[in-house]
This record gives C-alpha cells, sequence and structure tokens, in this order.
C-alpha cells in the first residue's frame, strides 16, 4: 500500500478525540460532534467481557456521532474478532485494541498496555479481527513499558504488529507507561514526552498512518504534529475545554462553514436532552460533559456551578440549561 493510499483510508485519523475512560460516553460524543463534523471520536474503552457477557447494551450509540471508533480492551483473539464483527455489523467506523492503558485491572485482564510485551499475540489479535471485517482495525500504543523503553522495543512492537497482524495503523501515546508504582493518572503525566519517538517512526514505516497522543493542548500545536504525522489525538484538553474542537473543522480540514457560537452550541443540545430524559435519562449524566465550554469566558464559573448544583436534582430538565446559560453574558455574544 502506498503512503497516499494509506492516508486516504485513515483520512479521519488527522484529527479524533481520545477515548477516556467515563468520560467519553454517548453523550459526550454527540456534544463534541456539535462542536466537529470532522473529528474522529473514539468510545470508552470496552472489555471483550461485558459486551459479550455483560447485561446492557455496551454498544449503543447515537446516529449522529460518526465517524465513530470502538475501542476494545482484550487479548483473546477470537473474542475480539467477535466483538470486531458486532461493532461492524452496528455499523461503527473503526475498531481500535487498546494497548495503552496501564491500570491494574486492566493489566489482571492481561490487555492494555502489558500486550506490549507480548507483540506477537497483538499482531495475533488485530489479524483476526480483520479476517472478520471490512473496517479499518487499528491500535494505540504507548512507546514503551517499564524498562521495555528503548526505540528499538517500539521499532520491533510496530513492525511485528503490521507485518504478521496486517495492522496498518497505529496512534502512538508518546509516553512510556509504567505498570506498577504509578496509578494511571500519575501515567499520564509523570512519564516525559517523547514526540520525536513517533515522528522516528513515521519515518521508519513511511507507508503506516502514524498519528501521536499526549500532552497536546491547542490547534497550533496539532499543525505542527502534522507536518511530521499523519494525526493528532486530543484527549483531556478536549474534554475540559470542548470549545477547542469548534474550529477543528475549519482548521484542520478546510471546512468553509461558520464556527458555531457557544450558545448555539447549546441551544442545539437541547432537542438530544429532551429526548434522552424522555427515555429515562438523568440530565446530569449529559451536563457534566458540558461543564467546560465556557472555559475562561466571563459567566463561565456561574454557569458550572449552575448546573453542578441542580442538575441531579429529580425533574431536573432544559430549564436548568437554560438558567445556567442566562448566567452567561449575552452582550459578550459568545
Amino acid at each position: 500500500m502506498s503512503n497516499q493510499e494509506s492516508t486516504s483510508k485513515f483520512v479521519m485519523q488527522r484529527f479524533s478525540v481520545a477515548p477516556m475512560l467515563d468520560w467519553t460516553d454517548r453523550h459526550c460524543r454527540y456534544f463534541h460532534r456539535l462542536l466537529s463534523s470532522q473529528a474522529l471520536l473514539y468510545t470508552e474503552m470496552v472489555t471483550t467481557g461485558a459486551i459479550i457477557h455483560g447485561k446492557g447494551d455496551f454498544l449503543k450509540y447515537n446516529e449522529e456521532e460518526h465517524p465513530l471508533a470502538l475501542q476494545l480492551g482484550g487479548s483473546n483473539p477470537k473474542d475480539l474478532a467477535h466483538c470486531a464483527k458486532l461493532a461492524e455489523q452496528r455499523g461503527y467506523d473503526e475498531v481500535n485494541l487498546n494497548v495503552g492503558c496501564p491500570s491494574d485491572r486492566v493489566q489482571n485482564g492481561r490487555f492494555g498496555a502489558c500486550l506490549m510485551a507480548e507483540p506477537e499475540l497483538v499482531a495475533e489479535c488485530v489479524a483476526e479481527m480483520k479476517s472478520v471485517v471490512d473496517i479499518p482495525v487499528t491500535v494505540k500504543t504507548r512507546t514503551g513499558i517499564d524498562e521495555l523503553d528503548s526505540y528499538q522495543f517500539l521499532t520491533d512492537f510496530v513492525s511485528t504488529v503490521a507485518e504478521k497482524g496486517g495492522c496498518e495503523q497505529f496512534t502512538i501515546h508518546a509516553r512510556k507507561a509504567w505498570l506498577t508504582g504509578l496509578s494511571p493518572k500519575e501515567n499520564r503525566e509523570i512519564p516525559p514526552l517523547d514526540y520525536n519517538r513517533a515522528y522516528q517512526i513515521k519515518r521508519d514505516f513511511p507507508d503506516l498512518v502514524i498519528a501521536v497522543n499526549g500532552g497536546i493542548k491547542s490547534l497550533d500545536e496539532t499543525s505542527e504534529h502534522l507536518t511530521q504525522l499523519d494525526g493528532v489525538m486530543i484527549g483531556r484538553e478536549a474534554y475540559q475545554n470542548p470549545y477547542m474542537l469548534a474550529e477543528v473543522d475549519q482548521t484542520l480540514f478546510g471546512s468553509d462553514a461558520p464556527i458555531k457560537k457557544r450558545t448555539q452550541v447549546v441551544e442545539e443540545m437541547y432537542p438530544y436532552i429532551e429526548k434522552q430524559l424522555s427515555e429515562g435519562a438523568y440530565l446530569g449524566h449529559i451536563t457534566r460533559h458540558m461543564l467546560g465550554l465556557f472555559q475562561n469566558m466571563p459567566g463561565a464559573r456561574q454557569w458550572r456551578r449552575y448546573i453542578s448544583e441542580n442538575a441531579h436534582k429529580p425533574g431536573s430538565g432544559i430549564a436548568v440549561v437554560e438558567a445556567a446559560l442566562a448566567k452567561i453574558p449575552k452582550e459578550l455574544n459568545v
């Protein structure tokens, strides 16, 4: 596959919002989609065990969320293939294998970052998934784990998973992970960032699509990384300051659509909120993802406080959001 063909196949990888446990649920993704029509959105990591044996529909999403990728956690090739097939049948645009999460719970399940030490198994998992689906199967990984953090280690991992598994796209969280001694939160902050590792992987594997994740806070930084790489994934900043997504389509995809105002996005959420409430959802489960929308704007604190103090009350509805929006000075026209 030529680099041009590879890049066009994964054009949606140019910008994505990271899978974040307890954050990027379907309510969050619907909200983010109102801000950007082009960004690739990821589900929270869902384990194969939850999908196969759990009660409830772990693959549920809103049709408006596309393009949408399902991130799977697991290490049994047959189970992963089964779940990938279900994802394709449900209409997901991509399946991504988590080889980056360092939590104890994930390690105990033999998936996440600990799989970096088993590239042959990862390759088998990818190959099994690819054998039953036509949508892209991708891998999100770290640069290394514990003392296994040389560039050669990362190179061997990528080459094995690409050549034996057929994986064509990797998102590299540009930090290694400590499997013991650090919490997941500390693993997102303490190991130093090394974007050059991702850059070098792209140079050494030009036919692969390589995206980078970790510590990226602006579209200016994103554009800089895109001079070296095929894609950028942003996590916490996109969640805590979601309005950064409002310029993604124009800045990164060449859209000439007008940039939405924050108040417009809130008002566009009303029909969704009403529909979800009618189906039994709680207001606070939806509005918690919207708290950062007015970050650094006059009235932002009052917006957050009013929603936080009222959205959880029984019977709370649209009136709570309207009252919170009234805390933003109209003359700002934001």
